[in-house]
């Protein structure tokens, strides 16, 4: 130890309790107390002393009544300093207003500064151990217990034997169980080792320096110090062996039957249950996350990416907590246990739109049942992938009929049934867009399995990210997916979308092909089908605003998506889609028409030309065609290359969309005069809820002159509601949602195809629904900011991070940026923020056209016509060859990035491409 704090207070080498010393980072000396305890068990008789934090003489200066307890419990080898936000949080939080909770932070017996008693404590043993200390404090209201590592099973164990007082169970990584014939962690595995546990984990400090070191960022050297002061001796550190020794490895340890007690226990309750997770654990990594959720189905759970072990170091885990009591946690003075909360995905009390009573459902597998013997083409599919494996030429569409199609998914369906996959199973789709992925989506869905579809634009670490948060029960994957799972140690069973070899198949861990569940199937039963508020599907954003997001979706909510994009767009039988954009490519069967996706990498929009669209027109005689912006800018590139027949068969397209980042009129012009008799439409809408406003060419044309900045998304579809929660002086949206016109803020929408909620992220949630217009529906804060004008037509002005709080107020970058891109040679621009809060200069950041020969300050004549096409002050004007944009749609700039290499580039460094 280095901290002359530590050092000045090094414990007795054995013996009774005694209080930390002054001067450790965090921690109020008036928390530490000493309670002398009598023994349970192998104990018995013998009186205790322990270690603890109490908030409760802070709450009496305040004069304030605890509405309960928190039993706050740590794991090896941490001690009740893991919990000193917590404790002085509850303080913090009573003298703001909100209810008082009484904090008691355990030191268990043999750790931290409580007694070493030179006993060995199986898990037993610690919890009656726990249970004699709560006696002996006479804890006499409702209690919610928290708990951490091998504190979470010991906290959990007190839970299950006082069902009388507790009102609420929360845990930060831990687990209650372990699946036979799963190796235990390899850090668990090798302290645990013969001939290792006593070196690493008693006469050295090496397993508690390695869990301390988990810590990401890592910790402050005085709070590690801080850490490490009880065990400054190996005697002091018999505990830490103790309890790596008490790991239950398989049913021959002493301490396997209490924690299956604990675990059947656990199932059993009723409570409010929170879990704060960090999924780069080591230890207690997602597995164990999906095992308690599969116990608490009603719990609410976040996952905070990128955190890891010592989680309530890296994370505001007692912000967290005291949100969740206070929205969770019945206030109430008896004993009685407060009800569950509501489970995730649980019906809203009216109709999301907030307009009486829902429609009736129908699930959109429907449309295939009902076309079970038309031979006619269903889904017609022109990508690379098709052509290359499935076709007997590159000029060869694959078609598929509806008569096939419906076999298909019915033999699927039947077969993953029989295999046990069972509705609210988790199915992970690594299959490219195709016939392939649509029988398998269509085939989940009736069943009532879960799909779990993430873009492979998410890259490698965006996708491993994506299915571990996820922890899908079966993955179905190609050969590639089924590699990336092998290695990266995905979850799931596997299997094969094509028959593989079989040395290929055994070294990938696959146990079937698609082919043999869909045999089995073919002479297998249907399960009944799945309920409009069951789960359906979690939808992965893109991950251009932060690490992709899972979306979850209720049947009923896809078929609200089904319906307004049918109705809006007058979608019938014999429309005929053409798609190149994965969400919707799906959604044709669902529809009843026709659709085809042309040749492109579905997972690179940018690789689509106007030739491969004109030929999937002509194959599939579509009406409508719907592009995303990236695929367009493409499109519009290779126009030179169409012939006189490619034009015909474009010619006749009545509707065209692109959606998924605005869309200017220059390029809606630009791919319009492609398409000379289509309307062009530019929906605005996002993976919570794809379809919300709509604007045609035409609109966005003659709003040309209008003075609203930003970029007309136009009207709400449907029964769609928009409104805006105006920003104040410091750029956050407080104002109440409102729908009045001119006013600049965030963005929040109702459907009734909106989310259900985000997988696992209920701190995210619960931003998103934070000040929500309570009327009844299901409201969303977008993230994205602009304004309505007088007819009720939303205005996009940039995303909220992105706003720029300067002297003067709120900056949205998105209207400057329009004004300067009219600017000849500027191909793009981005306006961003340099400077500190409130006192921000924005500068523009251009893309030329051409291409800037390096990054750097714009040349002056540049600079000069730049802030002469803008009301907006500039403080500077930079160039770069590109700008960067999120790996998925090509076309999100990624202004926070910008914003931190302008300011450094401004600073003197040496300015490199962004």
């Amino acid at each position: 130890m280095t901290s002359s704090a530590a050092a000045a207070g090094a414990p007795a080498r054995s013996g009774r309790a005694q209080v930390p010393p002054p001067g450790l980072p965090g921690l109020d000396p008036r928390f530490s107390r000493i309670v002398t305890v009598p023994g349970r068990g192998t104990d018995a008789g013998t009186a205790r002393s322990w270690h603890l934090l109490d908030s409760q003489p802070a709450l009496d200066e305040l004069g304030l009544a605890p509405v309960g307890t928190i039993l706050a419990v740590h794991g090896n080898p941490t001690w009740s300093y893991l919990w000193r936000s917590v404790v002085s949080g509850s303080v913090e939080a009573a003298r703001a207003g909100a209810p008082a909770w009484r904090v008691i932070a355990v030191d268990q017996l043999e750790m931290g500064y409580s007694e070493r008693t030179g006993i060995r404590r199986p898990l037993a043993q610690r919890v009656q151990d726990l249970g004699g200390l709560t006696d002996a404090l006479e804890l006499d209201g409702d209690v919610v217990t928290l708990g951490h590592d091998w504190g979470g099973v010991v906290s959990l164990g007190w839970a299950v034997d006082h069902p009388e007082q507790l009102a609420g169970v929360m845990m930060l990584n831990t687990a209650v169980h372990h699946p036979a014939g799963v190796p235990i962690p390899a850090p668990l595995r090798l302290a645990g080792a013969r001939g290792v546990l006593a070196a690493s984990t008693v006469r050295t400090t090496a397993f508690l320096d390695t869990t301390l070191a988990l810590a990401s960022p890592a910790l402050d050297p005085a709070v590690r110090d801080a850490y490490r002061a009880p065990y400054a001796s190996a005697d002091r550190r018999d505990g830490i062996g103790g309890f790596v020794a008490d790991i239950p490895v398989d049913a021959r340890h002493e301490s396997f039957a209490e924690l299956e007690r604990i675990a059947a226990g656990v199932a059993a309750l009723t409570v409010p249950a929170l879990m704060l997770w960090g999924p780069r654990d080591p230890i207690f990594g997602d597995r164990y996350l999906d095992d308690l959720v599969t116990r608490l189905p009603h719990a609410d759970v976040h996952r905070f990416e990128g955190a890891g072990h010592m989680i309530a170091e890296e994370r505001p885990v007692a912000d967290a907590v005291f949100a969740w009591l206070g929205e969770r946690v019945a206030e109430h003075s008896g004993t009685d246990a407060a009800p569950a909360a509501a489970a995730p995905g649980a019906p809203a009390p009216a109709s999301a739109s907030g307009a009486g009573e829902p429609a009736p459902f129908t699930p959109i597998f429907r449309a295939l049942e009902t076309r079970a013997d038309d031979d006619s083409t269903a889904v017609i599919d022109m990508t690379r992938s098709a052509a290359g494996t499935t076709s007997s030429s590159a000029t060869e569409p694959l078609r598929v009929s509806w008569r096939q199609l419906n076999t298909r998914v019915r033999q699927i369906a039947a077969g993953l049934s029989a295999m046990g996959v069972q509705r609210g199973d988790r199915v992970s789709l690594l299959v490219p867009p195709g016939p392939t992925l649509s029988a398998i989506v269509y085939a989940c869905l009736r069943i009532g399995a879960v799909v779990v579809v993430a873009d492979a634009g998410l890259g490698v670490k965006g996708l491993t990210r994506a299915v571990r948060g996820a922890w899908p029960d079966v993955i179905i994957g190609e050969l590639p997916g089924l590699t990336a799972a092998r290695v990266l140690g995905w979850p799931g069973l596997r299997i094969s979308a094509s028959r593989l070899p079989r040395l290929t198949a055994a070294a990938l861990g696959v146990a079937t092909c698609l082919a043999d569940v869909a045999a089995l199937g073919a002479h297998s039963d249907l399960p009944d089908e799945p309920g409009a508020d069951d789960p359906a599907a979690i939808l992965f954003t893109s991950g251009s605003t932060g690490p992709a997001k899972g979306v979850a979706y209720t049947h009923g909510q896809l078929a609200a998506l089904r319906d307004v994009l049918a109705a809006h767009f007058g979608v019938t039988a014999d429309t005929g889609l053409v798609t190149g954009f994965a969400p919707f490519a799906l959604l044709g069967p669902a529809l009843g028409t026709r659709s085809a996706t042309p040749d492109m990498d579905v997972s690179a929009p940018r690789t689509l030309t106007a030739a491969s669209v004109a030929a999937a027109v002509r194959a599939s005689d579509a009406r409508m065609v719907f592009l995303s912006p990236a695929a367009v800018l493409n499109v519009v590139a290779t126009a030179e290359s169409l012939t006189d027949a490619d034009r015909e068969a474009l010619a006749r397209v009545d509707a065209f969309l692109s959606t998924g980042a605005p869309v200017g009129a220059p390029l809606l012009t630009s791919i319009g005069a492609l398409m000379p008799n289509a309307t062009a439409h530019t929906p605005y809408g996002m993976t919570e809820c794809l379809l919300v406003t709509d604007v045609t060419l035409d609109e966005i044309t003659a709003a040309t002159d209008a003075a609203d900045s930003g970029v007309l998304v136009g009207a709400p579809i449907g029964a769609n509601r928009v409104r805006i929660s105006a920003l104040d002086a410091d750029g956050r949206a407080t104002g109440i949602p409102s729908e009045d016109p001119g006013v600049l803020g965030e963005v929040l929408i109702s459907a009734a195809h909106l989310k259900d909620h985000y997988d696992r992220l209920w701190l995210t949630d619960r931003a998103a629904a934070r000040d929500v217009p309570e009327d009844g529906a299901r409201w969303h804060r977008t993230g994205d900011i602009g304004h309505l004008d007088a007819a009720g037509r939303l205005w996009i002005e940039g995303r909220l991070p992105h706003v720029i709080v300067t002297s003067d107020g709120p900056l949205a970058p998105v209207g400057p940026e329009q004004q300067i891109e009219r600017v000849d040679g500027v191909r793009r621009v981005a306006v961003v923020g340099v400077g500190p809060h409130r006192l921000r200069q924005a500068i523009a950041v251009v893309e030329t056209a051409p291409a800037a020969s390096r990054p750097g300050l714009a040349d002056p004549a540049l600079t000069e016509a730049v802030r002469a096409a803008t009301s907006t002050s500039l403080a500077a004007v930079l160039a770069v060859p590109a700008l960067p944009t999120d790996i998925r749609h090509n076309s999100k700039i990624d202004r926070t990035r910008l914003s931190v290499w302008a300011e450094r580039v401004l600073a003197g460094e040496r300015p490199v491409a962004p």
